[in-house]
């Protein structure tokens, strides 16, 4: 689209202009498409493909009548009406327009009428559906951008109108997925709930689709890959976990959007905020994400350890004192030395940044006593730790984690059958507080009895998961280890090193787990290892097959291995889903048995996001 829809098929944007004179343009963005390019373009990718200026279709823009201007933009009537405005006004000297999403029938023709009406349609060059309402921010997670959508689907007050409209933008964004991704798939779905209502007109439309381009209608089970959808609530106390993991627990502490980190700090009354830009070439960043943050913590410090001895291995062979002191030797020996600045000054940036993040973490680690809450919820079956979440919610004296705490009981409450006494004395430690918002637990108790019923074989699953990771390992010893021995070490310079902070110190690395979605997924992606207590609920899942046109959703689904899926929750999804669903498709590939997940949703949520969402419903 960048390169005016031309080599389309290269996904590398400097190899795509190899050989090409670059055409410089303007780009004009609305607030959607901005957020979609955001989390995967910046500035200097742009200048690549030639866009010199980018801006909102709504500012107010000075005419460049002598350069093109690409349009990407919703397909609303507003926009419509602003690009023939443009035209009309001669703003630039050709119009290449591309929309987020499909231009339906009436705003197609509204827009040759207005085009027509002013006299120059030649200047319109293309005009192009490009499928992109939804937003990537890695190669196997994208979300629709969607706010509010489980707030809108449990709430009492929403009309049956407003649910339908909410399930059909949510089908209208899984369909631009799909026809991104080339390949019409098996449908399974949840029963009963806003999933079926999704998957029943993503159905149809993927059915329309297949009619009207006279898509292959072939089964091919064989190159098929399975789109699975699940609602929120089969797993609800994943959206309020904490987690161990490095990407989880630098979305859950600051805020992880668009691939930027922002962090906030307060100093002397004043906030500021310090922003990190994930790049694709983030070395640290894409194989440390997903890793238990001390081995993240640890790796950080090898790679500054081997940072300085590459430096020092190009000055002492350069014969200067610091690597500032080579752009100073014009030498032609020196030159193969100088040509490797730039890569090894970028790498330097990269582990500076993140020690920086980490050591950010380790600050708020300490601050709010987080590992307490992940100990207490890796062994939720266990009575020792109930009580230790009591003794920490009354003694701890800690007001600014209050809301960790709060998510610590929602998911005890939800994974766990409490005594009633139990869950009194909880209420009435949270009851002390008066400022403190606990509306969600209303919601949340009123949920438990339904999601007992409809979640229990998943959730007992789950639980006995909790009890295998609590008797094995001695979480809550390693834990304690890493606060006492850890934190104290932080106030030292990261800079020079982070070694000392684990130095001594075992990891925690909880037991690996799967998590329920992750159960149903291995279950419906590979039923032939699957147990027969995790089949009896999957084969009630819904199944369609849009290739054929008539009633695929009829017949029991017959069980099929599958190589690739989409899984999509609606309601919103979470860091810690994706990165266990990844964590499997990686064990399950190593063993020789290949699985890719991409994972998505209408929105991924922070807990304390998601945490606000719950409360709205009171």
């Amino acid at each position: 689209m960048l390169n005016l829809n031309i080599n389309a098929e290269n996904s590398d944007l400097t190899e795509s202009l190899n050989g090409e004179e670059i055409i410089w343009k303007v780009l004009v963005l609305d607030s959607k498409s901005t957020a979609i390019i955001s989390s995967v373009l910046r500035m200097s990718d742009l200048l690549r493909c030639g866009i010199t200026m980018h801006t909102h279709i709504n500012a107010n823009r000075s005419p460049l009548s002598d350069v093109p201007v690409i349009y990407f933009v919703e397909p609303t009537r507003a926009n419509i009406d602003q690009i023939a405005q443009d035209l009309k006004e001669d703003k630039y000297a050709s119009f290449y327009i591309n929309f987020t999403s499909s231009l339906s029938r009436d705003l197609l023709e509204d827009l040759a009428k207005s085009v027509a009406m002013t006299g120059k349609s030649s200047k319109v060059m293309q005009v192009y559906d490009q499928y992109l309402s939804y937003i990537v921010t890695e190669p196997s997670l994208f979300s629709l951008k969607l706010p509010d959508v489980y707030a809108r689907f449990a709430s009492a007050k929403t009309t049956e109108e407003e649910i339908n409209s909410a399930a059909d933008i949510i089908a209208n964004g899984l369909f631009d997925t799909i026809i991104t991704m080339g390949s019409i798939p098996i449908i399974r779905s949840q029963s009963g709930g806003p999933a079926q209502l999704v998957s029943e007109k993503l159905d149809q439309k993927l059915r329309d689709y297949v009619i009207s381009t006279k898509y292959t209608t072939g089964p091919d089970y064989s190159q098929r890959l399975v789109l699975i959808l699940f609602d929120r609530n089969i797993d609800l106390a994943a959206m309020f976990s904490h987690s161990w993991i490095y990407q989880c627990l630098v979305a859950d502490v600051f805020k992880l959007e668009s691939n930027t980190i922002t962090i906030e700090t307060e100093k002397d009354g004043k906030k500021t905020k310090t922003q990190y830009d994930l790049e694709p070439k983030d070395f640290f960043w894409n194989a440390n994400a997903q890793l238990p943050f001390p081995d993240a913590v640890d790796n950080a410090d090898t790679e500054l350890k081997n940072y300085k001895e590459k430096a020092e291995e190009l000055t002492r062979g350069a014969g200067a004192q610091n690597l500032e002191d080579l752009d100073n030797h014009k030498d032609d020996l020196l030159q193969q030395t100088v040509n490797q600045l730039p890569e090894l000054t970028a790498r330097k940036n990269i582990i500076d940044m993140h020690m920086n993040v980490l050591l950010a973490l380790l600050n708020e680690l300490k601050a709010k006593g987080l590992d307490s809450f992940f100990e207490i919820e890796q062994s939720l079956s266990d009575p020792k730790s109930r009580q230790r979440f009591l003794d920490v919610l009354r003694d701890d004296g800690n007001t600014h984690n209050l809301e960790d705490k709060l998510r610590t009981f929602i998911v005890m409450y939800l994974t766990t059958d409490l005594p009633s006494d139990y869950v009194s004395s909880v209420e009435r430690e949270f009851a002390k507080h008066e400022e403190f918002n606990t509306a969600a637990l209303s919601h949340i108790k009123k949920l438990k009895d339904s999601l007992r019923i409809r979640n229990a074989m998943v959730m007992n699953t789950y639980t006995k998961d909790s009890s295998n990771g609590s008797s094995q390992g001695n979480s809550g010893a390693l834990l304690s280890s890493l606060s006492s021995k850890l934190y104290n070490l932080a106030d030292g310079k990261i800079s020079e090193g982070v070694g000392s902070l684990i130095s001594g110190v075992k990891r925690l690395l909880p037991e690996k787990k799967a998590m329920p979605i992750t159960k149903l997924v291995e279950t419906l992606m590979d039923p032939n290892n699957a147990t027969e207590e995790s089949l009896k609920v999957t084969d009630d899942y819904l199944y369609y097959d849009p290739k054929v046109i008539r009633g695929s959703h009829s017949r029991k689904p017959k069980r099929q291995t599958y190589l690739e899926s989409v899984v999509f929750v609606v309601g919103g999804g979470n860091y810690l889903e994706y990165q266990n669903l990844q964590e499997w498709a990686q064990q399950s590939t190593q063993q020789g048995n290949s699985k890719q997940v991409v994972y998505g949703s209408d929105d991924i949520y922070s807990p304390s996001n998601f945490l606000k969402e719950i409360t709205l419903l009171e």
